[in-house]
């Protein structure tokens, strides 16, 4: 396939999108639209988000060093893309998408208690790299809709209807998998164990 040389832009994509609540010293909320998130450390756990320095809830989060990463589902859609392009120091965009709201356990910042995956964070390092700066954050505990949780304890992300951003617009998770982690060696080591025993037993 020929390829064109592309350049000037960071094009990862699909990326998450989630939205980030925080509460100043004063005891204000906001919500914002990030895309540009991720997890960075497993050994405390910890994940990254960034920000540009402009926007209330860089303010917001640089007072108390603390936030909540709310991931929403799709119906929920509307909410995100108002949430990223209008201003919280015009509006109250908590009150105008009928968020409703939650305390945290861990940090003093409220959770949406729509989003099926709430995630408390508390910030460890700012590093400042251009247009946006990044949050370096230990998570602290989280709240997940029951019924994305079975038996086993495995958390079903599939099942909470999640969204992603790519390019410049919101698709919807698939709830089907094409593979989960290690199957491509999955049945050589099956084989390995049922199989060579057998050989190995006739040869002796």
């Amino acid at each position: 396939m020929d390829k064109i040389d592309f350049k000037g832009s960071v094009v990862l994509n699909p990326v998450p999108v989630v939205l980030i609540t925080s509460r100043n010293k004063a005891g204000k909320d906001n919500v914002f639209t990030v895309g540009w998130t991720g997890t960075i450390c497993t050994k405390p756990p910890m994940l990254s988000i960034s920000i540009r320095p402009e926007r209330l809830s860089y303010e917001y989060i640089c007072e108390t060093m603390e936030f909540i990463v709310n991931m929403p589902s799709s119906n929920m859609v509307k909410a995100v893309d108002y949430c990223g392009v209008k201003p919280g120091r015009k509006f109250d965009k908590i009150k105008d998408m009928n968020f409703t709201m939650k305390d945290g356990e861990n940090v003093n910042v409220a959770y949406i208690d729509d989003c099926p995956v709430s995630i408390e964070c508390k910030v460890k390092d700012i590093i400042k790299l251009g247009s946006h700066h990044m949050f370096i954050a230990e998570v602290v505990g989280s709240h997940i809709n029951s019924n994305l949780i079975d038996d086993n304890g495995k958390i079903h992300f599939e099942k909470g209807n999640l969204i992603s951003y790519c390019h410049g617009e919101y698709f919807k998770l698939p709830e089907k998998s094409i593979g989960s982690f290690g199957f491509s060696v999955r049945k050589n080591l099956i084989l390995k164990k049922l199989i060579l025993p057998l050989l190995l037993g006739k040869m002796i």
